[in-house]
């Protein structure tokens, strides 16, 4: 449920060669697991997404969209 609490969820990711390999160059690099380089990545996405005006405007189009739809479902 939150990112930093006891609360994880497994996913599977297949990834082609050359960007596994890379990732595992990464983490043997840095020192870290895989787990933990790809989580990096992920949070450093989502925190780059976050600050985007675009992405910002895309997601309230979607959040109304579904608002909309969820409406619709409960009359």
């Amino acid at each position: 449920m939150w990112y930093h609490d006891t609360m994880t969820k497994n996913i599977t990711v297949r990834l082609p060669d050359e960007l596994a390999a890379d990732a595992e160059a990464l983490a043997r690099v840095d020192g870290t697991s895989l787990n933990e380089t790809v989580k990096r990545s992920l949070l450093q996405e989502v925190e780059r997404r976050r600050k985007s005006p675009e992405f910002k405007a895309r997601l309230t189009r979607i959040i109304e969209e579904d608002r909309e739809l969820l409406e619709r479902l409960a009359r």
